[in-house]
């Protein structure tokens, strides 16, 4: 596809669709956030659609706890969006990305989910985010990439990596859990994919988009002390049920690259080069 595309990253503001708009700013690019855009609302998304041709969603319902209990708000935003969005695309002649989950498996699996497994969510926010899947398919089944994400940290925004970077300064010992495994990802190594795909015009469908390599939260948060200089042992190990929180974690939300190879490109780097690589660009002067 032409680099020379009209691009409307919607979300602009959050932690994804902040790395995007800067990566695209040399570009014929237009960043939308709330109040400018509300995708709950079919009459503003087919306003803002028009005249683009490709729309990026970054919009979504991240409070993963408090969708269990606001589980219809929770899906006017995750799957009522992206299928107003789709619907727009799909008038306008407009091709979108659509970002997703790891929350649509059920973590049960003993080793990384492929793209076409059966996805069985366990929380609200995973049906939510599974239903918007299906409405972006649905209306653009032949002009439309799903990428599922995972462990999502940045310069913009709350993540787990600000987190532990406070809590270092806070506490002599810190536990977190050992028995999740997952992908940390870079925000900007999701968003330099978004345009990879696009400049590329890579087949439609799902792509699973996740740092390489797999980690657990025990893992992650030692890495980060690292970082900082801090004795990792200060971070000890423990489980789920020490822990109980609303929403069901998977168990292990890894996911496969295999996609990536079957079109000609290679998985993203390693989640350690790229944390290391996020540290370096200043990844908490924002704090």
């Amino acid at each position: 596809m032409a680099r020379d595309v009209k691009w409307l990253v919607v979300g602009a503001n959050g932690m994804l669709g902040s790395e995007l708009t800067s990566l695209l700013a040399s570009r014929d690019m237009v960043g939308l956030d709330l109040p400018e855009i509300d995708i709950t609302d079919a009459t503003s998304t087919d306003s803002a659609v028009a005249g683009f041709d490709i729309v990026v969603n970054c919009a979504a319902w991240t409070a993963v706890d408090d969708a269990e209990t606001r589980e219809s708000a929770a899906f006017r935003v995750n799957a009522l969006g992206p299928s107003n969005l789709a619907d727009a695309c799909a008038r306008h002649g407009s091709r979108m990305v659509q970002i997703s989950t790891d929350y649509v498996f059920d973590g049960e699996s003993t080793s990384p989910y492929v793209e076409d497994a059966a996805p069985n969510p366990l929380s609200a926010y995973g049906r939510t985010k599974l239903a918007g899947e299906w409405g972006t398919r649905a209306a653009l089944p032949n002009g439309s990439w799903v990428l599922r994400t995972a462990w999502l940290y940045g310069a913009n925004g709350p993540n787990f990596v600000k987190t532990m970077a406070k809590l270092e300064q806070e506490r002599d010992q810190l536990a977190v859990v050992d028995d999740q495994r997952g992908q940390p990802t870079w925000a900007r190594d999701l968003a330099g994919r978004i345009i990879e795909i696009v400049d590329r015009d890579v087949p439609p469908g799902v792509y699973h988009a996740t740092n390489s390599g797999e980690t657990t939260w025990w893992g992650f948060a030692r890495t980060v002390f690292e970082l900082l200089g801090a004795d990792p042992d200060r971070v000890t190990p423990t489980t789920t049920d020490q822990f109980p929180r609303p929403a069901h974690r998977p168990a292990n939300s890894t996911l496969s690259h295999d996609r990536w190879r079957d079109v000609g490109m290679e998985p993203l780097r390693p989640w350690q080069t790229a944390l290391d690589a996020a540290w370096r660009d200043g990844l908490l002067d924002s704090e």
